[in-house]
């Protein structure tokens, strides 16, 4: 988690809504020069801190408001600062909680360095990722009526339809197998609205691939390369990411991709996980689906899963193989080159194909560090 550590003289925190907002101002001395509920409008809101306007920061949490404010910080050419909602624990943890008193907690916290950081997402790239993130509940939508026409053929105890009716071509002459004549229509209902969700499905993905295509030419063809990976994951992973440089280390990625797990811990004893839901979902959701797709692409994929399935079961295992593709992810776009089939599955260790996996918290080698007291060592000898 970053936190937002540099000094102003005047520190702004706004609780926003759709409509209206609550605005607090603190000064460097911790002194509260303005407190105030108005509408959340942008000449309201430069006009209320436009006697403070130089030199000063302002924070908001990011609920789903926060885009344009974001875009008028930009265009004044003033800092802004994304406060990370689920960490800002001084607000969800307090006894009292309105609007007065979460804009005067996040002015405070970010006076104080201790505002957690979420990711400003550039304006360019946001309508086409929310594009995308679209495709989403369409899929679930057409699988869970692709799942009902299964259940209903075993409800009637009617044998299977021996093919694969994700395919518009062998979903003919399903709904006459039924006796019951409500049972046909029931059916057809839910052909119809795969045909719609598949009309769908086909313009967010071809719109979005024609979007992405021409900037982004050779980061998508880069991700292909990666087994498992094809149009739609390099897709998702192209706007889940944006820029692979705001994680210094590889592991930073797999944790903001919930590949990892977060331990709690305090004088050596540890008491469990957490921080689970802290991460991007649609990010874990291409990894995971990137492994069981690498499983049927990649020779190797069943050779690697296997052994670990065995020492650490079957779920474990997938996560394990996810974790892979992620740092091999990561290394490619670090280093801008192409995916290595024969070696990304084949190394041993947790930095393996990783090079980034070997940094400490200062950034540097962990070989450099050991040869560094090595040579120190034989000197004081």
């Amino acid at each position: 988690m970053r936190f937002y550590t540099q000094q102003h003289p005047f520190y702004c925190g706004i609780d926003l809504h759709a409509r209206t907002r609550y605005l607090c101002i603190l000064s460097q001395d911790g002194e509260v020069r303005l407190h105030r509920h108005m509408t959340a409008s942008p000449d309201a809101l430069l006009k209320a801190i436009a006697p403070y306007r130089d030199d000063r920061v302002i924070a908001v949490a990011c609920s789903f408001t926060w885009s344009w404010l974001a875009d008028l910080w930009a265009q004044e050419g003033l800092p802004f600062v994304l406060g990370h909602a689920l960490s800002m624990k001084a607000i969800h943890g307090g006894k009292t909680k309105n609007d007065t008193l979460d804009s005067q907690k996040i002015a405070v916290l970010l006076r104080g360095g201790l505002l957690p950081q979420a990711y400003v997402y550039p304006a360019a790239m946001r309508a086409p990722r929310d594009l995308l993130r679209r495709r989403t509940p369409l899929m679930r939508q057409r699988a869970e009526l692709l799942a009902h026409i299964h259940t209903t053929h075993r409800q009637y105890h009617l044998p299977e339809m021996g093919k694969k009716i994700a395919y518009k071509a062998t979903r003919d002459g399903g709904a006459e197998r039924f006796p019951e004549p409500a049972v046909p229509k029931s059916l057809a209902v839910d052909l119809a609205l795969i045909g719609h969700d598949d009309q769908r499905l086909r313009d967010v993905e071809r719109s979005s691939l024609t979007t992405a295509q021409q900037p982004h030419a050779q980061t998508l063809s880069l991700r292909r390369t990666v087994p498992g990976i094809g149009e739609i994951l390099s897709l998702v992973l192209l706007y889940e990411i944006h820029d692979i440089t705001r994680f210094p280390r590889v592991q930073d990625f797999l944790s903001y991709c919930r590949l990892v797990k977060c331990t709690k811990e305090s004088a050596g004893k540890r008491y469990g996980t957490s921080g689970t839901k802290i991460g991007n979902a649609h990010r874990k959701w291409a990894c995971s689906e990137a492994a069981g797709l690498c499983l049927r692409a990649h020779p190797a994929g069943p050779k690697y899963l296997t052994p670990r399935e065995k020492q650490h079961g079957a779920g474990t295992a997938l996560t394990l193989l996810g974790q892979q593709l992620g740092r091999t992810g990561s290394d490619m776009l670090q280093r801008h080159t192409a995916c290595d089939r024969g070696q990304f599955l084949n190394g041993s260790g947790s930095g393996a194909d990783a090079p980034n996996a070997s940094l400490d918290n200062h950034g540097l080698s962990l070989r450099v560090v050991l040869g560094k007291a090595c040579v120190a060592a034989s000197l004081n000898a």
